[in-house]
């Protein structure tokens, strides 16, 4: 299961690699809804697209991006608040008599505020950072799909939520952000052949069990080059009325001898540049065609390093 990856972070790479144009009134909508729903997450780096707007449309998504940043800097200014004074109660009550509930209650109050701090921090800093392209599941990125002969990059969430199903399927399938190529003519078939998108990948990560401990491993193609990952995604409707969905899913296989030694057992598909086109045009393609696109794939050798355990 390919659980966190590491996005292109540049726009102009998506219309260079994939001749995609950015789709603005989607990618305008979605930033709509963070605005409304600030559990949202959209990958950061995407924030920066719009660091220097010059289109109506890159004005309004820069106005939502400053104007939400704001919102949530101030929440954070003012829980900071709130937890000083539980820090200062507390160190209060241990300055009279050390008790258990007093000790906890500093703990607690020390955590939370270190926490904020840091976000507090990040959410001022205009700065880009590398961790602003990483993405895990729940989370909003980039995909290319295409649409009327036309490639264009949108926003969704990377964990699928097939068209027609309830809405608590997310909590039913948590791991539903990754797609089991023996599975996409069974669960998926939905999506299979109907609905594919691209996800520009410079490298991802995996947990994998060391002696009885989680490990994440980070796993980086060599030579280095961006990984064109297949992906299935679906547009789920609200049955009663409420604001649509587009979510996707990436599709895993067997993993190549280095990434299964490395002890993971699973791999995202790293498609060739020149089956990108049949691969996001499905319709019409059989399945022994579009099987035949997953396995003539890039095949570099994938380093890795192990980030913690």
């Amino acid at each position: 299961m390919c659980y966190s990856a590491q996005v292109k972070a540049a726009h102009h790479a998506y219309v260079k690699l994939t001749g995609s144009q950015i789709d603005i009134e989607q990618i305008l909508e979605v930033y709509g809804f963070r605005f409304e729903d600030p559990g949202i997450r959209i990958a950061r780096c995407v924030d920066h697209w719009f660091d220097d707007p010059k289109t109506p449309g890159e004005k309004k998504i820069h106005k939502l991006i400053a104007d939400s940043r704001k919102v949530e800097i101030s929440k954070l200014e003012q829980e900071l608040f709130a937890l000083r004074k539980r820090l200062a109660e507390a160190q209060r009550k241990l300055a009279v008599k050390p008790t258990k509930a007093a000790t906890e209650s500093k703990r607690i109050a020390t955590d939370k505020s270190g926490r904020a701090l840091k976000r507090l921090e990040r959410l001022k800093d205009s700065r880009s950072h590398a961790s602003d392209a990483r993405i895990f599941p729940m989370h909003y990125a980039p995909i290319v799909v295409e649409e009327d002969g036309k490639r264009l990059v949108r926003l969704a969430r990377y964990h699928c939520r097939p068209a027609g199903k309830p809405a608590s399927i997310d909590r039913q399938f948590p791991g539903l952000y990754n797609a089991r190529r023996d599975n996409l003519e069974k669960f998926w078939k939905g999506q299979f052949g109907l609905s594919h998108a691209l996800m520009l990948v410079d490298s991802f990560y995996e947990n994998v069990d060391r002696g009885g401990r989680n490990a994440v491993l980070h796993f980086v193609p060599r030579p280095a080059d961006t990984m064109l990952i297949a992906c299935l995604y679906s547009e789920w409707k609200d049955p009663k009325g409420g604001a649509g969905l587009l979510s996707f899913a990436a599709i895993t296989d067997e993993p190549p001898a280095e990434v299964a030694a490395a002890g993971h057992d699973r791999m995202i598909i790293n498609l060739k540049p020149e089956n990108v086109g049949a691969w996001l045009s499905p319709k019409g393609r059989s399945s022994e065609e579009l099987q035949a696109v997953l396995s003539d794939r890039q095949a570099p050798f994938y380093e890795h390093e192990v980030l913690a355990a």
